[in-house]
């Protein structure tokens, strides 16, 4: 369920509004326990996607960092060869 949640400061190019906002639904999906809100929920919840977003936006802003920036593609290198040791081809 929470597979969009990922780190997303210190990175080059920086992570995007989309990026953001895709952990923010996932973060609001887990804690509510719905995928798909029912048309009673449908407003909190996505008012709480959208605060959770603007939240993590200003944080992401916010924070500073001595470390040099990751790159996205290196990331997701040592992230497949993580899950080949893991799981197996």
């Amino acid at each position: 369920m929470c597979r969009n949640i990922r780190t997303l400061f210190n990175f080059d190019p920086p992570a995007t509004e989309d990026e953001i906002r895709a952990a923010s639904l996932q973060f609001v999906r887990k804690i509510s326990g719905f995928n798909t809100p029912s048309r009673a929920n449908e407003a909190a919840f996505h008012a709480a996607v959208d605060d959770i977003a603007g939240v993590a936006g200003r944080l992401l802003a916010a924070l500073e960092s001595s470390a040099a920036p990751k790159d996205r593609q290196d990331e997701a290198a040592k992230a497949r060869a993580r899950a080949a040791r893991r799981f197996g081809q």
